[in-house]
């Protein structure tokens, strides 16, 4: 880890370090130094609804975004048009792309893709497409995919009506959605939402440690619509 000073002097610090990944090369992540950042003095964000509290969440590194990683290293991806939402620092996305599958990140805070250009570089990819995804408002040129992706997305009491309702409009009409979420709560709203929209439930636990050995406890929540 190699932390650094404000980036650019935009007012923020960060470090980078590297993340492994299962069954795959490790990633080099730029990412925030730390939860007390907070940088937003055009009110950007919050016009968004990025609270100062929230703020920093996208630039950190989260244990089921590792996850997901791990499991985007060997998950079928053939000609499948695949959509990362809530991408944060992108870590599947990465994964993804440097499996040459063809991914599409997306969030709705205004730093994300600024991360994501730091973090292709470091890595020696080329261009990965990025759209900002506000689960609350329409995006029609989004398209729809025939795989979404997301990690720890469901932290919020709203999330799951919020969530379900752009995964519905940006889903093929046969697609999958494969969440991984470490238990926080939210998960029985959204499979009822998301059964309202047409899409089963296969549902695993993850109990394996992450690549350091830290501990993960957590489930994958693989919705079907055929």
């Amino acid at each position: 880890m190699n932390p650094s000073p404000a980036d650019n002097g935009l007012g923020y610090l960060v470090k980078q370090e590297r993340i492994a990944v299962a069954h795959g090369a490790a990633l080099n992540i730029r990412s925030l130094l730390d939860q007390q950042q907070f940088h937003d003095p055009d009110g950007i964000a919050l016009a968004l609804g990025v609270s100062s509290a929230t703020w920093p969440l996208f630039g950190l590194v989260w244990p089921s975004a590792q996850k997901m990683a791990d499991l985007m290293q060997t998950w079928p991806l053939e000609q499948l048009r695949i959509l990362e939402i809530g991408c944060g620092l992108g870590l599947a996305s990465l994964v993804i792309h440097r499996r040459l599958g063809h991914v599409t990140a997306s969030d709705y805070h205004p730093y994300t893709q600024r991360f994501l250009m730091a973090n292709l570089q470091l890595n020696d990819l080329p261009h990965l497409p990025y759209v900002q995804g506000h689960w609350e408002r329409a995006n029609p040129l989004l398209g729809r995919f025939d795989l979404i992706i997301g990690s720890d997305v469901l932290y919020e009491r709203n999330h799951p009506a919020q969530l379900a309702a752009f995964i519905d409009s940006h889903a093929a009409e046969h697609a999958q959605v494969l969440i991984i979420d470490p238990n926080r709560g939210q998960r029985s709203a959204f499979n009822k939402a998301m059964r309202l929209n047409g899409f089963g439930l296969t549902q695993s636990d993850i109990l394996t440690p992450l690549e350091n050995r830290d501990p993960y406890r957590g489930s994958l929540l693989n919705y079907q619509r055929d």
